[in-house]
């Protein structure tokens, strides 16, 4: 993949980012007053390993999964825009994958469309369609994190497009063929799915294998610039996990911090890799 389609790959993120901000901006006059009953209503509490530390001695706050949702995209606008500023002449293999994993986090905007519901009564099927666009952001976003890392660990960079193409694939079945109920949501204003706990397996083992090739790249390029690289990988998962599933005001700020610190040591030590290529 050339350095001009890898840019316009960024360039359609800025503006997916930018518009998903406007929706959320502008839905927030309808919807805000509507969250408090909204977040009352969820079935349950937002699933993850922070949350099952905290849930005992916190409740769900109202506007919390707003916050975060804008936290989300206002991230990835401005994220995404940097890598492009950064790399625009910068021939990296890695950091195509890795803006793909920060674009991903702009489809977080689908989330308003649950308050949005109890201001205006539109068909079931408009939430099971906006759950799946969730989805398939998500998904996206831990396969791209996953093809940073093979492509660090040396994987021929003219398979960049056919692996493009099939992240978007693998993402796309989950988000089609998983079950989903549009009566029911958490206390981060998701929609609940099928096979919750398998895919947390999933997103484990991915993640593990993830920061293991960063490490096996380390060793066999001789740069340590790698075992840091995957350690920001890790902080980037991490970050948006805590970030996305937060209910209440006691987390979003550390995922964000952790989102942001990631993203800065992969990008920093991946330019600097590449600065003089």
């Amino acid at each position: 993949m050339t350095l001009s389609v890898r840019n316009n790959f960024f360039r359609g993120g800025i503006i997916l980012a930018a518009l998903s901000l406007i929706i959320i901006i502008a839905g927030a006059a309808f919807v805000f007053r509507a969250y408090p009953g909204t977040v009352e209503s969820a079935s349950m509490r937002s699933h993850g390993v922070v949350q099952k530390l905290i849930e005992g001695f916190t409740e769900p706050s109202a506007y919390v999964p707003f916050w975060t949702m804008l936290g989300a995209v206002a991230y990835s606008l401005i994220s995404i825009s940097l890598i492009y500023f950064f790399f625009e002449k910068t021939q990296s293999p890695e950091i195509l994958f890795f803006g793909l994993f920060v674009i991903s986090l702009a489809f977080e905007f689908e989330r308003i469309n649950i308050p949005l519901k109890q201001v205006f009564s539109f068909p079931p099927m408009y939430l099971i369609t906006a759950a799946r666009i969730l989805l398939f952001g998500r998904y996206f976003g831990l396969f791209s994190l996953f093809a940073t890392g093979i492509f660090a660990s040396g994987l021929d960079v003219q398979k960049q497009q056919t692996v493009f193409f099939m992240l978007i694939l693998a993402a796309l079945v989950i988000a089609f063929n998983v079950p989903i109920d549009s009566l029911v949501w958490d206390s981060s204003l998701k929609m609940l799915n099928g096979y919750g706990a398998m895919f947390a397996v999933v997103e484990g083992g991915i993640l593990a294998v993830t920061v293991l090739t960063f490490m096996v790249s380390a060793f066999t390029r001789g740069s340590r610039h790698y075992i840091f690289i995957g350690l920001g990988a890790f902080m980037a998962f991490a970050g948006r996990n805590i970030l996305l599933k937060s209910d209440t005001w006691i987390t979003p700020i550390p995922g964000i911090l952790l989102l942001m610190g990631g993203t800065w040591l992969v990008c920093a030590l991946l330019h600097r890799e590449y600065l003089w290529l």
